[in-house]
């Protein structure tokens, strides 16, 4: 992403460097039963796409997700991604989470995400009751908690990303320049 004044992807001007925030949802990394890799990996696919992200947040699964996904925003994050607790399992709860947070909903992005991964052969993919949408000016993200997910969804993301953020800071579609007639 661009700085002021500089033109963004599609020639609208970005409204500044734009910030990123993962956020880890598991218990047992957050206890330190194992190291996560989601999280490392979701921050350097948002370094690349051109965003400047910190390091992940790991928190245990429930409210302490719905609490970083608030504090995220409160900093102002133009983008936070989220990993783990999308599942079935009773304490998969970062839907539940997120959901209060939106303003508005992006089920079109979060089927595109599980659609990726029914591409990759994963059909257990569908079973992701991860979330996309809008907060304020900030784009918030669901994402399962699996490495081969958090690629899957960066590739998509790199697809959508810029034009989202630039229609979210008021920008319109690039329009071609006329044809002659």
């Amino acid at each position: 992403m661009a700085e002021d004044p500089a033109p963004g992807p599609g020639g609208v001007a970005a409204t500044g460097p734009r910030t990123g925030a993962v956020v880890v949802a598991s218990t047992r990394a957050a206890r330190g039963t194992y190291e996560d890799e989601t999280g490392p990996l979701l921050a350097e696919g948002l370094r690349a796409l051109g965003l400047q992200v910190g390091e992940p947040v790991v928190v245990e699964d429930g409210e302490a997700v719905g609490r970083a996904l608030r504090a995220a925003l409160g900093a102002g994050a133009a983008v936070v991604l989220s990993t783990g607790g999308t599942g079935l399992t009773p304490r998969d709860l970062t839907p539940e989470q997120t959901a209060p947070l939106l303003d508005r909903q992006l089920p079109g992005l979060a089927e595109a995400l599980r659609a990726r991964g029914r591409e990759k052969g994963v059909p257990t993919a569908s079973l992701s009751r991860g979330l996309a949408g809008t907060c304020g000016t900030a784009l918030v993200v669901n994402l399962p908690g699996s490495p081969g997910a958090c690629r899957d969804a960066l590739e998509v993301l790199a697809d959508v990303l810029p034009h989202a953020l630039d229609q979210m800071a008021g920008g319109d579609h690039p329009r071609p320049p006329a044809e002659p007639r």
